[in-house]
């Protein structure tokens, strides 16, 4: 399981300053690989320096920034700069990096002045990792319905989920029961970022399936360890 540490950081990351901030320190990581100063940032966040430094200090701790002090030469006072973190690869942190880059994506966007919320942002990584079947037509069975619901919850075992899904209404409805959520703990503070990035990312599995008009409703936290997944279908199934 990811480390409080790394729950730590994608808490972090949820805050908008602080993921301009880490865009801020990758864009400009060619032209000064050493890093960059608080007083260097603030004027390019629109802060005030106190604020930053707060920020960038939080983020080290962190994991996600890493800062030293360094003299400009062999002489003067040193200043202390911020950059990127090197990328960890510790067994068990898969989900938690997926989590991660959809944050930095959605920074990303933000920066270019597109809104990304958390739900579209689901949406977005389901566009381009998964293959495109939206020109299937809809099932017309329940096998075939089900079918499609089980591609999706490949790519929730991907994530790290261990999903436990049960029928109703001649299945055209499906229960799915996402047990011990690796972001769990993350989640209990940020609901709407963790649980907006996963509906997006079951609605949109859904329509790149070729279930278009699949409906995905999501309940965080039926138990302490638990959360559900409601997919369901309008689409008439032929007759037997």
């Amino acid at each position: 399981m990811p480390t409080k540490q790394e729950y730590d950081a994608a808490a972090l990351l949820a805050s908008p300053v602080r993921r301009f901030l880490v865009q801020l320190l990758e864009a400009s990581a060619t032209d000064s690989p050493q890093g960059l100063a608080a007083a260097e940032i603030a004027p390019q966040a629109d802060l005030h320096v106190t604020t930053v430094r707060f920020h960038l200090d939080q983020l080290v701790a962190a994991g996600v920034l890493e800062a030293e002090f360094v003299r400009p030469g062999t002489a003067g006072r040193p200043r202390k700069v911020y950059r990127r973190a090197p990328a960890r690869s510790a067994p068990g942190t898969e989900p938690l990096k997926l989590l991660t880059t959809l944050l930095t994506e959605a920074m990303t966007a933000s920066v270019h002045g597109e809104r990304l919320t958390p739900y579209e942002a689901g949406r977005r990584w389901a566009r381009e990792h998964l293959a495109d079947h939206s020109e299937r037509t809809p099932a017309d069975s329940a096998g075939a319905w089900l079918g499609r619901v089980g591609e999706v919850i490949d790519v929730l075992e991907d994530w790290g989920y261990q999903p436990e899904v049960s029928t109703s209404d001649g299945g055209r409805s499906v229960r799915v029961e996402l047990t011990d959520c690796p972001f769990l703990d993350l989640a209990r503070d940020n609901q709407a970022v963790v649980c907006g990035v996963h509906r997006g990312l079951i609605a949109e599995s859904m329509a790149m399936s070729g279930e278009v008009r699949a409906h995905v409703a999501l309940e965080p936290f039926v138990t302490e360890t638990r959360c559900r997944a409601l997919i369901r279908t309008d689409t008439p199934f032929k007759s037997s």
